[in-house]
Protein backbone atom coordinates (compact mmCIF):
# COMPACT_ATOMS: atom_id res chain seq x y z
CA UNK A 1 0.00 0.00 0.00
CA UNK A 2 2.84 2.38 0.86
CA UNK A 3 4.51 1.70 -2.49
CA UNK A 4 1.24 2.32 -4.31
CA UNK A 5 0.81 5.66 -2.53
CA UNK A 6 4.41 6.53 -3.35
CA UNK A 7 3.80 5.79 -7.04
CA UNK A 8 0.58 7.82 -6.98
CA UNK A 9 2.42 10.73 -5.38
CA UNK A 10 5.18 10.57 -7.98
CA UNK A 11 2.68 10.45 -10.83
CA UNK A 12 0.85 13.47 -9.41
CA UNK A 13 4.15 15.34 -9.08
CA UNK A 14 5.12 14.44 -12.65
CA UNK A 15 1.73 15.50 -14.01
CA UNK A 16 1.72 18.84 -12.18
CA UNK A 17 5.27 19.71 -13.22
CA UNK A 18 4.69 18.67 -16.84
CA UNK A 19 1.67 20.97 -17.00
CA UNK A 20 3.66 23.88 -15.57
CA UNK A 21 6.63 23.21 -17.85
CA UNK A 22 4.45 23.29 -20.98
CA UNK A 23 2.91 26.63 -20.08
CA UNK A 24 6.21 28.17 -19.00
CA UNK A 25 8.03 27.04 -22.15
CA UNK A 26 5.25 28.53 -24.25
CA UNK A 27 5.59 31.83 -22.39
CA UNK A 28 9.35 31.86 -22.93
CA UNK A 29 9.19 31.17 -26.66
CA UNK A 30 6.44 33.74 -27.20
CA UNK A 31 8.20 36.43 -25.17
CA UNK A 32 11.54 36.02 -26.94
CA UNK A 33 10.19 35.20 -30.41
CA UNK A 34 12.59 32.27 -30.68
CA UNK A 35 12.63 28.58 -29.83
CA UNK A 36 11.49 25.11 -30.80
CA UNK A 37 8.15 24.81 -29.08
CA UNK A 38 6.89 21.79 -31.05
CA UNK A 39 9.73 19.59 -29.82
CA UNK A 40 9.55 21.09 -26.33
CA UNK A 41 5.93 19.99 -26.07
CA UNK A 42 6.54 16.50 -27.46
CA UNK A 43 9.35 15.86 -24.96
CA UNK A 44 7.79 17.44 -21.86
CA UNK A 45 6.25 14.29 -20.40
CA UNK A 46 9.50 12.36 -20.86
CA UNK A 47 11.64 15.04 -19.22
CA UNK A 48 9.15 15.62 -16.40
CA UNK A 49 9.04 11.89 -15.65
CA UNK A 50 12.83 11.76 -15.46
CA UNK A 51 13.31 14.83 -13.24
CA UNK A 52 10.34 14.35 -10.94
CA UNK A 53 10.01 10.58 -10.79
CA UNK A 54 13.23 8.82 -11.78
CA UNK A 55 16.55 10.70 -11.55
CA UNK A 56 18.64 10.67 -8.40
CA UNK A 57 20.22 14.14 -8.06
CA UNK A 58 20.81 17.00 -5.64
CA UNK A 59 20.48 20.53 -7.07
CA UNK A 60 22.51 21.88 -4.14
CA UNK A 61 25.37 19.59 -5.21
CA UNK A 62 25.23 19.58 -9.03
CA UNK A 63 28.62 17.82 -9.21
CA UNK A 64 27.71 15.06 -6.74
CA UNK A 65 29.65 12.05 -8.11
CA UNK A 66 26.82 9.55 -7.60
CA UNK A 67 24.08 11.57 -9.29
CA UNK A 68 22.24 10.06 -12.24
CA UNK A 69 23.19 11.76 -15.49
CA UNK A 70 20.75 13.13 -18.06
CA UNK A 71 21.98 14.36 -21.44
CA UNK A 72 19.58 16.32 -23.64
CA UNK A 73 20.97 15.37 -27.03
CA UNK A 74 18.17 17.20 -28.86
CA UNK A 75 19.74 20.36 -27.54
CA UNK A 76 17.48 22.73 -29.46
CA UNK A 77 14.63 21.79 -27.07
CA UNK A 78 15.89 24.16 -24.39
CA UNK A 79 12.43 25.27 -23.35
CA UNK A 80 11.66 21.90 -21.79
CA UNK A 81 15.17 21.41 -20.37
CA UNK A 82 15.44 24.85 -18.75
CA UNK A 83 11.97 24.68 -17.20
CA UNK A 84 12.77 21.26 -15.73
CA UNK A 85 16.09 22.44 -14.27
CA UNK A 86 14.53 25.57 -12.76
CA UNK A 87 11.58 23.64 -11.34
CA UNK A 88 13.96 21.05 -9.88
CA UNK A 89 15.75 23.78 -7.96
CA UNK A 90 19.04 24.19 -9.80
CA UNK A 91 18.48 27.93 -10.10
CA UNK A 92 15.65 30.47 -9.51
CA UNK A 93 12.63 30.17 -11.75
CA UNK A 94 12.66 33.88 -12.56
CA UNK A 95 15.88 33.32 -14.51
CA UNK A 96 13.64 31.79 -17.18
CA UNK A 97 12.56 35.35 -18.00
CA UNK A 98 16.01 35.88 -19.55
CA UNK A 99 15.54 33.06 -22.07
CA UNK A 100 17.72 33.76 -25.13
CA UNK A 101 18.30 37.40 -24.18
CA UNK A 102 21.63 38.86 -25.26
CA UNK A 103 24.24 37.63 -22.80
CA UNK A 104 21.83 35.30 -21.03
CA UNK A 105 23.07 31.99 -19.64
CA UNK A 106 19.87 30.49 -21.08
CA UNK A 107 20.91 30.52 -24.71
CA UNK A 108 19.51 28.54 -27.60
CA UNK A 109 21.62 25.47 -26.85
CA UNK A 110 22.49 24.31 -23.31
CA UNK A 111 25.99 25.04 -22.03
CA UNK A 112 27.33 23.16 -19.01
CA UNK A 113 29.90 25.93 -18.40
CA UNK A 114 27.09 28.35 -17.56
CA UNK A 115 24.32 26.26 -16.05
CA UNK A 116 24.37 23.74 -13.20
CA UNK A 117 22.42 20.62 -14.05
CA UNK A 118 23.52 20.58 -17.70
CA UNK A 119 25.76 17.55 -18.22
CA UNK A 120 26.92 18.27 -21.78
CA UNK A 121 26.91 21.02 -24.38
CA UNK A 122 24.53 19.89 -27.09
CA UNK A 123 22.72 21.29 -30.08
CA UNK A 124 24.58 19.92 -33.10
CA UNK A 125 22.60 16.73 -33.53
CA UNK A 126 24.29 13.40 -33.01
CA UNK A 127 26.63 14.63 -30.25
CA UNK A 128 24.72 13.89 -27.06
CA UNK A 129 24.31 10.14 -27.48
CA UNK A 130 28.07 9.43 -27.89
CA UNK A 131 28.80 11.74 -24.93
CA UNK A 132 26.26 9.88 -22.80
CA UNK A 133 27.85 6.59 -23.77
CA UNK A 134 31.21 7.88 -22.58
CA UNK A 135 29.65 9.03 -19.30
CA UNK A 136 28.09 5.60 -18.76
CA UNK A 137 31.35 3.79 -19.50
CA UNK A 138 33.16 6.18 -17.17
CA UNK A 139 30.75 5.31 -14.38
CA UNK A 140 31.52 1.62 -14.76
CA UNK A 141 35.26 2.24 -14.76
CA UNK A 142 34.95 4.36 -11.60
CA UNK A 143 32.68 1.72 -10.04
CA UNK A 144 29.86 4.23 -9.56
CA UNK A 145 26.25 3.10 -9.53
CA UNK A 146 24.75 6.07 -11.31
CA UNK A 147 22.52 5.63 -14.35
CA UNK A 148 22.88 7.58 -17.58
CA UNK A 149 19.88 8.68 -19.65
CA UNK A 150 20.02 10.45 -23.00
CA UNK A 151 17.12 11.90 -24.99
CA UNK A 152 17.41 12.25 -28.76
CA UNK A 153 15.00 13.42 -31.37
CA UNK A 154 13.92 10.90 -33.98
CA UNK A 155 15.20 12.99 -36.88
CA UNK A 156 18.48 13.03 -34.99
CA UNK A 157 18.68 9.27 -35.50
CA UNK A 158 19.66 10.00 -39.09
CA UNK A 159 23.11 11.07 -37.85
CA UNK A 160 25.74 8.37 -38.31
CA UNK A 161 27.45 9.13 -34.98
CA UNK A 162 24.41 7.70 -33.20
CA UNK A 163 24.85 4.34 -34.89
CA UNK A 164 28.53 4.19 -33.98
CA UNK A 165 27.48 4.81 -30.37
CA UNK A 166 24.74 2.18 -30.62
CA UNK A 167 27.18 -0.41 -31.91
CA UNK A 168 29.77 0.39 -29.23
CA UNK A 169 27.25 0.41 -26.36
CA UNK A 170 25.97 -3.05 -27.28
CA UNK A 171 29.46 -4.44 -27.86
CA UNK A 172 30.63 -3.20 -24.44
CA UNK A 173 27.39 -4.30 -22.73
CA UNK A 174 26.77 -0.87 -21.23
CA UNK A 175 23.70 -1.80 -19.22
CA UNK A 176 23.65 1.44 -17.22
CA UNK A 177 22.79 3.45 -20.35
CA UNK A 178 19.23 4.27 -21.40
CA UNK A 179 18.54 5.93 -24.75
CA UNK A 180 15.12 7.59 -25.13
CA UNK A 181 13.96 8.53 -28.62
CA UNK A 182 11.31 11.26 -28.90
CA UNK A 183 9.44 9.62 -31.78
CA UNK A 184 7.14 12.40 -32.96
CA UNK A 185 7.87 11.57 -36.64
CA UNK A 186 8.45 15.21 -37.63
CA UNK A 187 11.69 17.11 -38.11
CA UNK A 188 12.59 20.47 -39.57
CA UNK A 189 10.76 20.81 -42.86
CA UNK A 190 9.14 17.39 -43.22
CA UNK A 191 8.32 14.04 -41.70
CA UNK A 192 11.15 11.71 -40.74
CA UNK A 193 9.97 9.00 -43.12
CA UNK A 194 9.93 11.46 -46.01
CA UNK A 195 13.42 12.73 -45.19
CA UNK A 196 15.35 9.54 -44.45
CA UNK A 197 13.12 6.70 -43.30
CA UNK A 198 13.85 5.23 -39.88
CA UNK A 199 11.31 2.42 -39.67
CA UNK A 200 11.54 -0.24 -38.41
CA UNK A 201 13.45 1.64 -35.70
CA UNK A 202 12.82 -0.98 -33.02
CA UNK A 203 14.18 -3.78 -35.21
CA UNK A 204 17.30 -1.76 -36.02
CA UNK A 205 18.20 -1.35 -32.35
CA UNK A 206 17.45 -5.00 -31.60
CA UNK A 207 19.73 -5.97 -34.48
CA UNK A 208 22.46 -3.89 -32.88
CA UNK A 209 22.04 -5.86 -29.65
CA UNK A 210 19.92 -3.49 -27.58
CA UNK A 211 16.97 -4.20 -25.35
CA UNK A 212 14.06 -2.24 -26.84
CA UNK A 213 10.79 -1.06 -25.29
CA UNK A 214 8.13 1.01 -27.04
CA UNK A 215 5.86 3.28 -24.96
CA UNK A 216 3.33 6.07 -25.22
CA UNK A 217 5.58 9.06 -24.62
CA UNK A 218 2.75 11.01 -23.00
CA UNK A 219 1.68 8.30 -20.55
CA UNK A 220 3.43 9.08 -17.27
CA UNK A 221 2.63 5.65 -15.87
CA UNK A 222 4.25 3.82 -18.77
CA UNK A 223 7.25 6.14 -18.74
CA UNK A 224 7.75 5.78 -14.99
CA UNK A 225 7.53 2.00 -15.13
CA UNK A 226 10.13 1.68 -17.89
CA UNK A 227 12.52 4.48 -16.97
CA UNK A 228 12.32 3.88 -13.24
CA UNK A 229 13.04 0.15 -13.40
CA UNK A 230 16.27 -0.83 -11.61
CA UNK A 231 19.26 -1.40 -13.84
CA UNK A 232 20.43 -4.29 -11.66
CA UNK A 233 22.67 -6.64 -13.58
CA UNK A 234 21.37 -5.57 -16.99
CA UNK A 235 24.03 -6.32 -19.58
CA UNK A 236 22.39 -4.71 -22.60
CA UNK A 237 21.74 -0.99 -23.06
CA UNK A 238 18.07 -0.03 -23.15
CA UNK A 239 16.41 1.86 -26.02
CA UNK A 240 13.02 3.38 -25.17
CA UNK A 241 11.08 4.47 -28.24
CA UNK A 242 8.60 7.02 -26.90
CA UNK A 243 5.81 7.65 -29.39
CA UNK A 244 4.88 11.31 -29.04
CA UNK A 245 2.98 14.13 -30.71
CA UNK A 246 4.82 17.22 -31.83
CA UNK A 247 3.14 20.26 -30.25
CA UNK A 248 1.33 18.06 -27.71
CA UNK A 249 -1.44 19.86 -25.84
CA UNK A 250 -2.12 22.67 -28.32
CA UNK A 251 -4.73 21.76 -30.92
CA UNK A 252 -3.38 23.82 -33.83
CA UNK A 253 0.22 22.79 -33.17
CA UNK A 254 -0.19 19.04 -32.86
CA UNK A 255 1.42 17.05 -35.70
CA UNK A 256 2.17 20.21 -37.66
CA UNK A 257 5.72 20.44 -39.01
CA UNK A 258 5.63 24.27 -39.07
CA UNK A 259 5.83 24.28 -35.28
CA UNK A 260 9.25 22.67 -35.24
CA UNK A 261 10.57 26.19 -34.73
CA UNK A 262 7.43 28.30 -35.24
CA UNK A 263 6.57 31.12 -32.82
CA UNK A 264 2.92 31.88 -32.02
CA UNK A 265 1.45 35.31 -32.58
CA UNK A 266 -0.50 36.93 -29.75
CA UNK A 267 -3.85 35.32 -30.59
CA UNK A 268 -2.25 31.90 -31.02
CA UNK A 269 -0.35 32.33 -27.78
CA UNK A 270 -3.49 33.14 -25.82
CA UNK A 271 -5.27 30.12 -27.27
CA UNK A 272 -2.28 27.89 -26.54
CA UNK A 273 -2.05 29.00 -22.90
CA UNK A 274 -5.78 28.49 -22.47
CA UNK A 275 -5.60 24.94 -23.85
CA UNK A 276 -2.50 24.08 -21.82
CA UNK A 277 -4.21 25.24 -18.63
CA UNK A 278 -7.05 22.72 -18.98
Amino acid sequence: MTQMHDKDDRLARIRDNASWMRRRAMQMVFARGLGHIGGDLSATDIVATLFFGVLNFDPKRPDWPDRDRFVMSKGHATGVLYTALARAGYWPEDRLDTYMDNGSMLNGHPNRNYLPGVEANTGPLGHGFPIALGIAIGGRIAKRNYRTFVLTGDGEQQEGSNWEAAMTAAHRKVGNLTLIIDRNRLQQGAGTEETAGLDPLDAKYRAFGWEVVEVDGHDHGQLLEVLGAPVGSRERPLCVIANTIKGKGVSFMENQVKWHHGVPNEAEYEQAIEELAR
